[in-house]
Parts: C-alpha cells; structure tokens; sequence
C-alpha cells in the first residue's frame, strides 16, 4: 500500500522577517506538493542558539543601501547561550525597532511587526510567518518541543538544555561532560549533571537523522550550504530537492499583502 508522500524542510529561525533562501524553501516545496500531493512539514529549530542566525538584511527603500538588524537580549548568557524559543526580547526593543522600519519596508510589514506579541526570539521570528500568511497549510514541528524529543531517536553527539546563573543554555556534550564554547578554541566546564531526552536536541551532524526519525519524510527541500554538509546515508530513503534559486538569498523576504 503506497503513502503520500511528506515534503519536509528545515531551518532555525533565521530573522524577523525571514531570509529569502528561506521563502524558496517554501515556494519549492509548495511547488512540489502540486506535482505529487502529500504534505508539507517545516522542522522548525527553534532549539539552535546562535545569535547570528536571527540577523535580518533590509534594504534602504530610497537608497538601496543594506542595512544588518537583529534582536536585543537581555543579558550576554541569554545572548550567547539561550536557545532561540528561550531567548526574551527586551521590552523597548519592538518599539526602537519599529520607528525604523518604514525606511525598510511596506506600511504592511510595519503593521504586522507592530502587533506581533510573542515575547520569544523564536516566537517572534514564527509570528511574522504567519503573518505574511507563509505557512498555510503547513506542519509545524519544533526542534524545542519536549514530545518531539521523547520521540526522536536516540544520539550521542548532541547539546542539552541545562540551567547556568538563571538562565537555561544549550551546552554541547563532550564525552560525557557538559561545556559552553566561549569562542576559538576556549570552552567553559558546566557541573557534572544528568540529563534525559527531553532536554537534547541535535548538533549539525546528527540533524538529519534525529530529525528524519521524528518527521519519516520521503523528500526533503534544502539548499545547497545544507546539502553539502547532511550526511544522506544517515537517511537513504530520503529524496533531497535543491530549493528554487532566489537572488539576493540572505536578505529578508518582506513582500506583504497590502
């Protein structure tokens, strides 16, 4: 007996209003469930921590000229360390942000990050999706939800959640020890602790297969960055689909309904 066929894609929050690379997941996608049917599930990982991830390229709408904003933490270990479903924005930061907007995008787009209310990094990021109404009729599996990781399979190379001076952080398990990377090659030693599946979530390496046991996808749309470092035979029952080429990649997708 045949099954339909689940079009999945995967990315960590990537801006508050999302990269382009990732509206050509999207589109690809989409554009593949017309030609077999199926589903489409977004593997949202929302779990990752980096900061730079959520960084957001505008283009001055006079000029031209590409401007670089990203969220306000409100502490440097939230900062470094908070996964990006943990990460608080700042109460004035929405407000700073917005008085700038309008040199950047539609009166729409401002609109819409106007009223956005999630109090998260990742929320906030996932919010403005919706709003540009980009994941209609599409599946949403967290990265950070704990059901999600009771179900995955099991993985050795990983990060855990634990909590560090008040915050929770996403330190990387180095046999059998728990370290937060301060950068090059210095790490900070964490207190011995024990930890159970609900608080990892995967490294880059082991990704694909932790995620594939979770979502059991039958064709997965990516870049060409991600399909250069995805180990495939990890998930050989799996057809990768290069994304639509888009210019401009990095920056933001910020084309609103008017």
């Amino acid at each position: 007996m045949s099954t339909a066929p689940v079009i999945a894609f995967g990315q960590q929050p990537c801006g508050f209003f999302p990269r382009r690379f990732l509206y050509a997941k999207i589109v690809t996608a989409r554009r593949l469930r017309e030609e077999i049917g199926g589903r489409i599930v977004f593997f949202y990982h929302d779990s990752d921590h980096d900061p730079r991830e959520t960084q957001t390229g505008l283009r001055n709408r006079k000029t031209g000229e590409l401007h670089w904003l990203n969220f306000a933490f409100e502490n440097k270990i939230q900062r470094k360390y908070t996964p990006l479903h943990l990460k608080r924005i700042p109460e004035d930061w929405k407000q700073q942000t917005a008085r700038q907007l309008p040199a950047y995008v539609s009166a729409p787009a401002v609109n819409a990050f106007r009223s956005n209310t999630a109090t998260t990094v990742g929320a906030f990021c996932l919010g403005q999706m919706h709003s540009m109404g980009l994941l209609k009729d599409i599946e949403i599996i967290h990265s950070s939800d704990p059901a999600v990781r009771e179900a995955a399979c099991d993985i050795d190379d990983c990060y855990v959640d634990v909590s560090f001076e008040g915050e929770t952080v996403r330190a990387r398990a180095r046999n059998g020890s728990l370290v937060l990377h301060e950068g090059g090659a210095s790490f900070l030693a964490l207190p011995s602790a024990s930890w159970t599946k609900r608080q990892v979530s995967p490294t880059r390496d082991t990704r694909l297969r932790w995620m594939q046991s979770v979502l059991h996808c039958t064709h997965y749309v990516s870049g060409a960055g991600e399909q250069a470092y995805l180990n495939k035979a990890d998930a050989p029952e799996i057809i990768f689909v290069n994304r639509d080429f888009i210019e401009n990649s990095d920056e933001a997708y910020v084309d609103y309904p008017h």
